[in-house]
């Protein structure tokens, strides 16, 4: 902790230090984690998708398609590039993209395909690639939910022709706000950069902002407090009294006057410093997986069967509640960190769906998974007293849901 948090405040106190040198040296972390090829920092993962959709070409007539379980800022990009999203259920058991929902939305303008690890489970990229590799359509893994996980010795984020990244407070890892794109095409990563450029940086007073919260953050923040300090940010983004992650403008949607913008100084330091002690946070999440997966079915919450070559270490462990409404509200009293992801087709619940260009009953399995997921947290703060309370509040105050109804 003591070192995030010198890490934090150096990188928005010394006036004299080079962004760039930061940026650089991040993005080429990044980059030799997953083997080569070309990483690029930004100030949010929504940023990073949106220059890769522009790199790409996508404009006004294109569709790109999209999961129907995720968070709206995804197709946010794609609204603002003028295309339009075209959205796919999932597959019930992991929460991936669905290959054959895929297969069966292309189109003669689909201009590119999102594919989603969800909750670090991988979506199963070849199947996808098989229908879209013929007709030149670029597939982009959505890894905003991994950063480490690999499919048969091949790391998510290397599947498709290019990836994206979130680093945001609640992802596999957090520089605070965060994004980052990763390609190991060459020409792409030329476009991609050409973009970046012309991204100002964030103001020295949002950086400034940001440490303080990052400070406030790894002191304050831990699973028995998770959902006091949410409600607290909550309320305080609303009144501007923080960076917020998302503006009311995005919700509508309309791209915010100050959306587009390279990683601040402190972001870098920081995810270097991350990107550095990963296999550390990765272990951490392979314990708490293999603790729920040992644990859960006992007390009647079923638990998939990971397909041979699979290295899952999950951001969060899903599981489905008859009672999603009640369990969130009892996670306080029960000192329990437990996520509503997704709360809705295109999260979180106040999203205007119908501006977005979802209708209801598009993904019938996306929508019941919505209505009766919570997960559970598995990040290096969690301790085994954390796991045991977390399964202490699953077997007193959650109902498994019927799997038939």
């Amino acid at each position: 902790m003591l070192a995030r948090l010198y890490i934090a405040t150096g990188g928005v106190l010394r006036p004299r230090a080079n962004p760039q040198t930061a940026r650089e040296r991040y993005e080429a972390a990044v980059a030799a984690f997953f083997g080569g090829g070309h990483a690029f920092a930004f100030w949010k993962g929504r940023v990073a998708l949106y220059a890769l959709l522009k790199a790409l070409g996508v404009g006004a007539g294109d569709e790109v398609i999209v999961p129907g379980y995720t968070c709206v800022m995804v197709p946010g990009p794609v609204v603002y590039l003028g295309a339009r999203p075209v959205y796919v259920d999932i597959e019930p058991r992991f929460y991936t993209t669905s290959p054959e929902a895929v297969a069966a939305a292309i189109t003669s303008r689909t201009r590119a395909i999102l594919v989603q690890h969800t909750y670090g489970y991988p979506a199963p990229v070849p199947a996808i690639r098989a229908a879209a590799d013929p007709r030149d359509i670029p597939v982009i893994e959505d890894c905003c939910h991994t950063f480490g996980g690999r499919v048969d010795g091949q790391r998510l984020g290397t599947l498709g022709r290019a990836a994206f990244f979130s680093s945001q407070w609640n992802k596999p890892f957090s520089t605070g706000l965060g994004g980052l794109a990763l390609t190991h095409d060459p020409t792409l990563a030329r476009r991609i950069r050409m973009e970046q450029e012309h991204y100002p940086l964030p103001s020295r007073g949002a950086a400034f902002m940001l440490a303080a919260q990052l400070l406030a953050y790894e002191l304050l923040v831990f699973p028995a407090t998770t959902a006091y300090a949410t409600r607290l940010f909550r309320w305080l983004t609303r009144r501007g009294l923080v960076v917020g992650s998302s503006g009311r403008a995005e919700f509508e949607p309309l791209m915010p006057a100050d959306y587009l913008r390279g990683a601040a100084r402190v972001q870098c330091r920081l995810g270097q410093f991350e990107v550095a002690r990963i296999q550390q946070n990765l272990a951490a999440r392979r314990r708490a997986t293999e603790f729920y997966r040992a644990e859960l079915p006992r007390l009647g919450y079923p638990v998939p069967d990971l397909p041979a070559g699979w290295d899952v270490p999950l951001l969060r462990f899903p599981i489905r509640v008859a009672n999603k409404t009640e369990a969130l509200a009892q996670a306080a009293r029960y000192k329990v960190e437990i996520g509503s992801w997704f709360e809705c087709p295109l999260h979180p619940a106040e999203t205007d769906h119908q501006a977005f260009g979802y209708t209801h009953g598009q993904c019938p399995v996306a929508e019941r998974a919505a209505a009766e997921v919570i997960n559970l947290p598995t990040h290096r703060r969690v301790t085994p007293q954390d796991l045991m309370r977390t399964l202490e509040f699953v077997e007193r105050v959650c109902r498994p849901a019927n799997p038939a109804g």
